[in-house]
C-alpha cells in the first residue's frame, strides 16, 4: 500500500474562506473520506478525457474529468514542458481521491501541444500567467465552487501569480517540487540558461528532436523509454512521442524557460508569502536542484506558518512520469486539502 504523506499542519491554520461558502466549504469537506484501502491503479480508475478549447483565441489542450456536482474545482498548471497528457495518472488519482466530488482539470501550455496551431509564435512566461487567467475568466468564472489551484515546477510560480488575481475564488494553492528561484548553484540551471540564450543551440537541439520525431513510433517509444527510466508510465511515453519531438513545441519550451531564468533572477515576493500563509503549501523533494531545500529554509524562515512538507519516498522533481509518483502526490495533495479544510 502507498503510504500518505505526512503533514505539517497546526490547527489554528484556517484558510480565509469568504464568508458566504465558509459554512458550505467546511462541511462539505468533513463529509468526505478518504479511503486509504481504494484502489487507484489504472485499470480501476475513471480515465480522464481531453479537450481542445479556445482560450483568448490561442488553441488550448485540458485534461479533465467532471463532477456532476462537485464541491471545487481543482486545476492543475503543469510546469515546462507543459503538456497536460503527462498528468494523466495524477489527475485520475486525485478524482478518485475524492471520490466524485471535486472536478480536476490540467491544463497544457500555449503552443506545447500536439498539433502546431500558433504558427512560429512563441509564448514568455508572462504570456502563459495571462493565459492561465484568462482560462479562469473564461471558463470557471461562472463556476458557482471554489477553485483549488495546483502548480508543478514552474506552474507553482504561475500558480501563484494567477492567486494574486483571483483571491477570492482561489482558496488553497498547493506548488509541487516548486521552482520559485533560480538556482546559481545548480550545474544543470546554469547550462540552460546559456543554451536557452542562443539561437544557434536552440535550432539544433530542437532540430535533433524533430529528426528524432520523424523515427518510427515503436523505435522512438524504446528511445523515450530508455531516456526518461523504465519505470515511466504509459501515458509519458506517448505524450512525450507526441507533443515533444516536433520543432515548434520544443522551440517554445526553450523560450519559455529562457525568459523563466530572466524573471525568477529575482527574490521571491516574501511579503506575499507572509500575507498569505494560510492559504500556500509547498511539497518538496530531497535532491531537486528545481526546487532546492535551501528555498524550503528561505521560505521557512519568511513565512514561518506556511505549511511545508518534503518527500522522501524516493519519488523525483518529475513524478508525473509514473504512475507511483503521481500517485503519491496525489495522496498528498488531497490529503492536505481535506486535512486543512476541514478546519473551517
Amino acid at each position: 500500500m502507498l503510504s500518505i504523506p505526512t503533514l505539517r499542519c497546526v490547527s489554528r491554520f484556517i484558510p480565509r474562506i469568504p464568508a458566504h461558502r465558509r459554512l458550505v466549504s467546511a462541511l462539505s469537506y468533513q463529509s468526505i473520506p478518504m479511503d486509504e484501502g481504494t484502489s487507484l491503479q489504472s485499470e480501476t480508475r475513471q480515465q480522464a478525457t481531453n479537450r481542445l478549447c479556445y482560450v483568448s483565441s490561442f488553441t488550448t489542450e485540458l485534461l479533465e474529468i467532471s463532477s456532476e456536482h462537485p464541491l471545487v474545482h481543482v486545476l492543475l498548471i503543469p510546469g515546462n514542458p507543459g503538456v497536460a497528457a503527462f498528468y494523466k495518472d495524477f489527475v485520475e488519482a486525485v478524482y478518485q481521491l475524492f471520490e466524485g466530488n471535486a472536478s480536476v482539470t490540467a491544463i497544457g501550455h500555449i503552443s506545447q501541444t500536439k498539433k502546431n496551431f500558433e504558427g512560429r509564435r512563441l509564448f514568455s512566461l508572462q504570456d502563459q500567467i495571462d493565459h492561465k487567467v484568462n482560462f479562469i475568466n473564461q471558463e470557471l468564472q461562472n463556476e458557482k465552487v471554489p477553485i483549488l489551484l495546483v502548480g508543478h515546477s514552474i506552474g507553482a510560480y504561475i500558480a501563484l501569480e494567477v492567486f494574486r488575481r483571483f483571491p477570492e475564488q482561489v482558496i488553497y494553492t498547493i506548488g509541487l517540487y516548486p521552482f520559485l528561484t533560480l538556482n546559481r548553484k545548480s550545474l544543470v540551471q546554469s547550462i540552460l540558461v546559456r543554451v536557452t540564450a542562443s539561437k544557434i543551440l536552440t535550432v539544433a537541439f530542437c532540430s535533433i528532436l524533430t529528426f528524432l520525431g520523424l523515427l518510427p513510433n515503436w523505435f522512438k517509444r524504446i528511445l523515450v523509454k530508455r531516456f526518461v527510466g523504465q519505470s515511466c508510465s504509459t501515458s509519458t511515453i506517448g505524450a512525450t512521442c507526441s507533443h515533444l519531438l516536433q520543432y515548434s513545441t520544443m522551440q517554445n519550451v526553450l523560450y519559455m524557460a529562457m525568459t523563466e531564468f530572466r524573471k525568477l533572477s529575482e527574490q521571491p515576493d516574501w511579503a506575499f508569502f507572509r500575507a498569505n500563509q494560510t492559504q500556500l503549501a509547498f511539497l518538496f523533494g530531497i535532491n531537486d536542484h528545481w526546487g532546492p531545500l535551501t528555498l524550503y529554509e528561505e521560505i521557512s524562515k519568511h513565512a514561518p506558518d506556511l505549511p511545508l512538507t518534503i518527500e522522501r519516498e524516493g519519488h523525483t522533481h518529475a513524478f508525473c512520469c509514473t504512475e507511483a509518483g503521481s500517485i503519491w502526490v496525489a495522496h498528498y495533495v488531497v490529503g492536505l486539502i481535506k486535512n486543512r479544510l476541514a478546519l473551517g
